[in-house]
């Protein structure tokens, strides 16, 4: 009896050990034994987990190309959502206050009306440097917009065969426009700087409101201070936009990895639609928002009265007379006033 109750206690604890064998196996196994990525149930989830990255292969030197994916939900969540809020409200924001200033204010006209004299105001050179970034400008913004709102607001009023017609066209006319887009800003660095180093009259042209509200017409040189911010917006925002856009074009030069061109399309896309803002100020002052202030770049002169009302510093120099900071001593300017046609 006693040689029997051994031999059950022997089976029982063999039993109890294959048990806790059978329970326990599986889970060393899975710690242990790595993720084949070539089985058939592998999960992106599993790999992503397992090796930080997915991998390709291929024939270029730099490896860092072979990513085919990382873990990038902040990036993806930033590119779906959080840039089409931050560009909705700036954008839409500036045109919001556009409409409600122009309905208030209306355009702000040359109040002693015109003169029938002009004075040249801009150079051949310069209109053509400014006329060639800007036109770049809006076709880089109006491409860079349908990457981030197209498929939303535009796919579903033209369609898919429309859509991906334009969006083609637009990705094109984006990546060659930027070369000379950034020449135009080189440029203009180079052409204006002189005049866009802010002073004591840009301090006192902002207190009076740069005679945007009221009848007001503070005096400016060349380049008040709302034009010289519109400048280094422009040079700024610009090289902001150059550089991170060759980046993407040219993915995986100078070291960079894929994180690092997310931050390139992060600083892109916001100072990209936070720069169209910007610009949507400076057309409707330049178009319907002033009299007179197109034809500063779209003929190079301005009325006489108009200068003497927002750049009366300026016009004092070009006319030969001495302005009230100027000294008696220094030679006059060449006079460049001309009757009107």
């Amino acid at each position: 009896m006693a040689k029997l109750i051994a031999q059950l206690r022997l089976v029982a604890g063999a039993m109890a050990l294959a048990i806790i064998v059978a329970v326990a196996a599986p889970q060393v196994s899975s710690a242990q034994q790595p993720v084949n990525p070539t089985a058939n149930a592998v999960q992106e989830q599993q790999l992503l987990k397992s090796l930080k990255t997915i991998d390709g292969r291929g024939t270029i030197p730099d490896k860092k190309s072979y990513v085919l994916e990382q873990p990038g939900r902040d990036w993806r969540h930033f590119h779906q959502v959080t840039l089409h809020w931050i560009g909705g409200i700036a954008i839409l924001g500036v045109l919001a206050l556009l409409v409600i200033f122009y309905l208030t204010r209306g355009m702000i006209r040359i109040e002693s009306g015109r003169s029938g004299r002009t004075v040249v105001r801009f150079t051949a050179v310069e209109r053509f440097v400014h006329w060639l970034t800007a036109t770049c400008f809006i076709i880089l913004a109006l491409s860079g917009l349908n990457i981030t709102f197209g498929r939303a607001l535009l796919l579903p009023l033209i369609g898919p065969g429309a859509f991906t017609t334009w969006s083609e066209f637009a990705k094109y006319a984006h990546n060659y426009l930027s070369f000379p887009f950034t020449i135009g800003v080189v440029a203009i660095f180079l052409m204006w700087i002189a005049g866009n180093i802010p002073n004591r009259v840009d301090v006192e042209w902002l207190k009076r409101g740069g005679g945007m509200v009221g009848h007001d017409h503070p005096p400016a040189y060349r380049f008040n201070a709302g034009q010289k911010m519109i400048y280094w917006i422009v040079v700024i925002g610009g090289t902001a936009v150059a550089v991170t856009g060759y980046l993407l074009m040219f993915p995986f030069y100078g070291g960079l990895g894929v994180g690092d061109m997310q931050i390139a399309q992060v600083v892109h896309g916001v100072v990209a639609v936070l720069f169209v803002a910007a610009m949507l100020g400076h057309i409707y002052i330049g178009t319907i928002g002033m009299e007179g202030a197109f034809e500063a770049m779209g003929e190079g002169t301005v009325d006489v009265n108009w200068a003497k009302e927002h750049h009366r510093l300026w016009l004092e120099d070009e006319m030969g007379r001495v302005g009230p900071n100027e000294s008696q001593s220094q030679p006059q300017a060449r006079p460049m006033a001309t009757p009107a046609e």
